[in-house]
């Protein structure tokens, strides 16, 4: 089934290039389907590229998909055309007052911030209370993961020694998760991240259940109990060359910043190895089908 978008959003001509079946507004409103409502709420900086992404991922799975793309209010990035955002993402307070059926909170590039230290901070907990009583499941990525892991659980981050950057091995704990459903017992996914959160203070919340780890990426990925919320500390979603990118990025800064581990074939440069794709795939399938679609109810206002 179709990914449904707006008909000129950059994504669209992107994906239909890949084979992806893309659909517009027009044409999904002809069709007696109640699509699942997603809303994506994109804090990066390269809002474009990051909407692609997690559309291209949403869009592999048999189930229409309608994604409401929002922005914060009271931070407006600078690296994204102001008439992108105008055209295409709604700020939160027009969508406050709706239900959805799944959420996703994207990371952020302010980890060297203390939370409340954030511009958006206060919205952004009214954003995380609003996913508790109004989104069935909601899927928070890396700083989002952290920030709202701290914002219910108030399980704090801890900065790394050195950034934590590259594609890293991964473990299921346990055999059963269904967000795990056909993933092998090891895969890998990549990570950009200067802090953490310890394994320890996941084990120690009742709350939460800890389901992947690394022995280089600590806990990775984590469900809250009720299967409400999912929090992955790495970035399933990256394409092929987006660490490549980051690390040209960071040295022409001037940044301290060592290659990628594990991402290139011969080491420092060149090929890169794809060794996460399926796994985010199926990562995404997963929740979209066992904790979004399985568990929505077909009347949308009753969600709570």
């Amino acid at each position: 089934m179709p990914i449904i978008v707006p008909k000129d959003i950059p994504a669209s001509k992107i994906l239909q290039g890949e084979n992806i079946f893309v659909m517009n507004e027009k044409r999904a409103k002809t069709q007696d389907i109640r699509p699942l409502e997603i809303a994506i709420i994109n804090l990066m900086p390269t809002k474009i590229v990051t909407e692609t992404q997690l559309m291209r991922l949403l869009s592999n799975s048999p189930l229409q998909v309608n994604i409401t793309l929002v922005s914060t209010e009271t931070y407006v990035g600078k690296h994204t055309p102001l008439e992108h955002l105008e055209k295409f993402y709604k700020p939160f307070s027009e969508v406050k007052n709706r239900k959805f059926d799944g959420m996703i909170v994207t990371g952020a590039p302010v980890e060297d911030k203390e939370f409340e230290d954030v511009a958006y901070w206060k919205e952004l907990e009214e954003i995380f209370d609003f996913a508790k009583n109004n989104v069935t499941s909601t899927m928070f990525i890396c700083w989002g993961a952290q920030a709202v892991l701290y914002h219910f659980y108030g399980i704090k981050k801890h900065p790394l020694e050195k950034k934590l950057f590259g594609v890293y091995r991964h473990e299921k704990v346990g055999k059963y998760e269904l967000l795990l459903k056909g993933t092998d017992d090891r895969f890998f996914m990549p990570h950009s991240r200067h802090t953490t959160v310890y394994e320890s203070d996941i084990k120690a919340c009742k709350d939460l259940v800890l389901i992947a780890k690394s022995p280089f990426a600590g806990a990775t990925i984590v469900r809250s109990k009720d299967n409400k919320f999912f929090f992955i500390m790495g970035h399933a979603e990256y394409d092929r060359d987006t660490l490549e990118k980051e690390y040209h990025r960071d040295l022409e800064k001037g940044l301290k910043i060592d290659p990628p581990e594990n991402y290139y074939v011969n080491g420092d440069s060149g090929e890169v190895k794809m060794c996460w794709s399926s796994t985010a795939n199926l990562i995404y399938m997963n929740w979209l089908n066992h904790y979004v679609y399985q568990l929505t109810p077909y009347d949308i206002e009753s969600i709570k």
